[in-house]
């Protein structure tokens, strides 16, 4: 009895000191981008609850699936990977440890201890698109990805309507960086492709790219072109000439899970207050009251149902 007594108590305090982690892909927290986002949303967990959390920053591949275990085996509760190309990882580590937590960004693993967030990002994508189109004086917007997937085109998809919606005869110039998860960390590439939209006559371009559209952004500045930011609010990296950001909050996402993982599919987009267009005093003077009457009749049309937005990944097709 006492042996038994014994143990109960070191499960006790196991589930006590049991901490959350939380594993950020390349690029890492300080992205100023998607991975700034989420790290917010872990730093305003422990704010909240006076708790610690775990936390790795991978360099390479390999280290997703090895960082993921090493947290399971020290017995880490919930565990998030940011990102998608973290699911195959959190899957594996998943099966694994059936009786943990786990969470994963912008993927879907089916796993009774898994919950998945995805985000209707070409809600958001429409409202920039929008907002691109109307402040274009060449009637020419351009659009710079990342790495070169669904998800990425769903980005350009809602871009795309929403900038032909603002002005049916608008000209959308895209191009990605590249097919590997190096093409989210290369702001050089990212100035390049910037140029080359410039040189056909772009005079806004959309970069959702990681650290990747740091490099879009300043090529934009430099060139006396608006860009547009992605993910947390960038505007002030380049104030004046970043017309605005579309913020997607991961902060949501890592603060839901931690708080305590609700196995499933959660779906965020702008109802849930999970995307938007980012107004402050950096990009005040770049949006006109026509715009944003325009984005808030677009926003509560498309919250409302009265506006379709077309997604990418659901028939892998912009139509």
């Amino acid at each position: 009895m006492q042996r038994i007594g014994a143990a109960l108590l070191l499960l006790a305090a196991a589930a006590v000191q049991a901490q959350p982690a939380i594993i950020f892909e390349l690029g890492g927290k300080n992205d100023r981008s998607f991975g700034q986002s989420a790290w917010e949303g872990a730093q305003r967990w422990k704010q909240q609850t006076g708790k610690p959390f775990l936390e790795f920053e991978i360099q390479n591949a390999a280290q997703r699936e090895q960082a993921a275990r090493r947290f399971a085996e020290r017995g880490a509760n919930p565990i998030v990977g940011i990102g998608f190309p973290q699911a195959s990882s959190i899957e594996t580590v998943a099966k694994a440890f059936p009786k943990l937590q786990f969470a994963i960004i912008d993927m879907v693993v089916p796993l009774p201890n898994v919950q998945s967030f995805v985000y209707r990002e070409h809600e958001g994508s429409f409202l920039v698109g929008l907002m691109a189109a109307l402040a274009s004086k060449t009637g020419k917007v351009g659009f710079v990805g990342g790495m070169d997937v669904p998800l990425v085109r769903k980005f350009l998809c809602g871009y795309e309507q929403g900038a032909r919606y603002a002005r049916p005869q608008v000209e959308v110039v895209s191009a990605m960086t590249g097919t590997t998860p190096a093409a989210w960390t290369d702001p050089a590439r990212g100035a390049e492709l910037a140029k080359a939209q410039m040189a056909q006559g772009v005079d806004v371009i959309f970069a959702a790219a990681g650290t990747t559209g740091l490099g879009v952004m300043q090529a934009a500045k430099d060139g006396g072109r608006l860009s547009i930011g992605v993910d947390s609010n960038q505007n002030g990296l380049h104030p004046g000439s970043v017309l605005t950001s579309l913020i997607k909050r991961t902060d949501l996402a890592v603060l839901q899970a931690f708080n305590g993982v609700q196995p499933g599919l959660t779906a965020l987009g702008l109802k849930e207050g999970a995307l938007d267009v980012a107004i402050d005093e950096h990009n005040a003077r770049l949006v006109t009251p026509a715009m944003k009457a325009q984005v808030d009749a677009a926003r509560a049309d498309i919250i409302s149902g009265k506006l379709k937005v077309i997604d990418f990944t659901a028939n892998n097709a912009c139509r």
